[in-house]
């Protein structure tokens, strides 16, 4: 009784209890236990019974209670993701009560909300009580089992369970080991979609953070065993929240944009030459020389292209002030089979438009058709960075200028009378006409795909577009 009433205050209670025993009976547990421990199968089991032996007829000597405060801001932090559509578990050793007034501290249980507890040691038992949980109702209650409970649901009805525990707003679940820590992860791992992070502070929780697709480790005063096997370190919990709702955020964004920028890229020249060999009986004629290629794949476009590893859509006080913004990217708008053919519709239009233009607007030399549309390719390529950029950066600027000023020294060295064979004209490039045949076709290949972009902005503004 007063371990439970300590335990409703919230702290963390031990019992100490002691047994005296004769040479006989200890000598017949050492046995028990021998045995036990060279057991092939069921060992667990069998050393848990023998330790069982033992805790029969005890002497209660005290009852401590610890008291385990939470961090600072905590609270508020469980509270943005919780407006970030992040689902929050709470797996704990402690018990039942303890666990609650922890639970109601840290703002994952309201102090009015239900709490739809399972106990179960049976099949049936836990089948009945699972189907008895009230989905779908708008206050929802907190779903809390303890560890037996959840091996029972988990042996027996693992669908019905993960049905159950992903339609609770909130799970905790109490004497929990730290098997069944990492059991959970695995399991929610298995059968959902989701991805799963594990957030600990002490040795115990290794287990459940190696077994997550992203483990988080706190540095506490239980030492820092967490911390070292986990993904990320962080010295407060708080900091949870500026790792995914702005860190996480930013680099989701960031690697979407990229990496179908990084296709869009090779599909545009991909396409460009494919519309030159059609043009002439499908030849097979390279367009650009090995040079020119490569420079392409690196120093005319790889400035501008990877500066946007820089770019924001919100600052970092509104991406921390709005939590739904997180939200935002659940949806799936910005990387998606949808998303791709976009890039890829671009590519091929800019591609066609480039070639063709070239091929309508070349003077009498062949080497006239590859400045005109290499030039055009290099300047849509530079122009399209500036029209997905959302907020310039210095680093930005200085890529595209450097980017421009290479790209000039190439064309004088590519012209060089030392070469050979110049794969460019020099007098025709330093031409009024060459010029404008240039700013012709980049801006037919880049104004229709920035007015459309334009249009669906006004149309259907992103909520990251209504905060700036």
């Amino acid at each position: 009784m007063i371990a439970g009433n300590l335990a409703r205050e919230g702290l963390r209670t031990l019992v100490v209890a002691c047994r005296p025993l004769s040479e006989a009976q200890y000598a017949a547990f050492a046995a028990d236990l021998a045995k036990a421990r060279l057991a092939k199968t069921a060992r667990h089991a069998a050393v848990r019974a023998a330790f069982a032996v033992l805790e029969e007829d005890m002497t209660c000597v005290c009852v401590t209670g610890v008291e385990d405060r939470l961090q600072a801001h905590v609270r508020t932090t469980l509270e943005k993701l919780r407006n970030a559509n992040v689902r929050t578990w709470m797996l704990t050793g402690d018990k039942l009560e303890t666990a609650l007034i922890v639970a109601q501290n840290a703002s994952l249980v309201a102090r009015h909300q239900h709490v739809y507890t399972v106990s179960a040691r049976s099949a049936a038992e836990a089948r009945q009580l699972l189907h008895g949980y009230p989905q779908g109702s708008i206050n929802a209650p907190c779903l809390m089992l303890d560890g037996p409970s959840l091996d029972v649901c988990v042996e027996f009805h693992t669908e019905l369970f993960i049905e159950v525990a992903c339609a609770a707003p909130t799970v905790v679940i109490y004497r929990c080991s730290p098997t069944q820590k990492a059991a959970t992860v695995r399991l929610l791992r298995t059968h959902t979609s989701k991805i799963i992070a594990a957030i600990g502070d002490g040795g115990n929780d290794v287990g459940m953070i190696r077994a997550a697709h992203v483990g988080i480790g706190v540095e506490g005063r239980e030492g820092k065993q967490a911390a070292l096997a986990a993904d990320f370190s962080i010295t407060q919990f708080s900091h949870v929240a500026r790792l995914v709702l702005w860190h996480g955020r930013n680099c989701y964004l960031r690697s979407a944009t990229l990496s179908q920028f990084v296709i869009h890229r090779g599909l545009i020249i991909s396409f460009i030459q494919l519309v030159f060999s059609a043009l002439f009986y499908f030849r097979p004629i390279p367009l650009y020389s090995g040079v020119l290629v490569l420079g392409y794949a690196t120093i005319f476009t790889t400035g501008p292209v990877f500066s946007l590893v820089l770019d924001e859509d919100v600052s970092e006080t509104n991406a921390m002030k709005f939590p739904e913004l997180y939200h935002e990217l659940q949806k799936r708008r910005y990387l998606s089979l949808k998303t791709f053919l976009l890039w890829a519709w671009k590519a091929l239009y800019q591609g066609g438009v480039i070639m063709l233009g070239g091929v309508v607007l070349f003077e009498q030399r062949f080497v006239h058709v590859v400045g005109i549309t290499f030039t055009a390719l290099i300047l849509t390529e530079n122009l399209m960075v500036v029209v997905e950029v959302k907020r310039w950066h210095p680093l930005m600027l200085l890529a595209q200028v450097l980017t421009l000023i290479v790209y000039v020294g190439a064309i004088i060295a590519l012209s060089s009378p030392t070469l050979v064979e110049g794969d460019l004209d020099i007098n025709f490039i330093m031409s009024v006409g060459f010029a404008w045949r240039v700013a012709l076709i980049t801006m037919a290949a880049t104004v229709p795909i920035w007015a459309v972009k334009g249009c669906a902005h006004l149309c259907s503004p992103r909520v990251a577009t209504k905060l700036s």
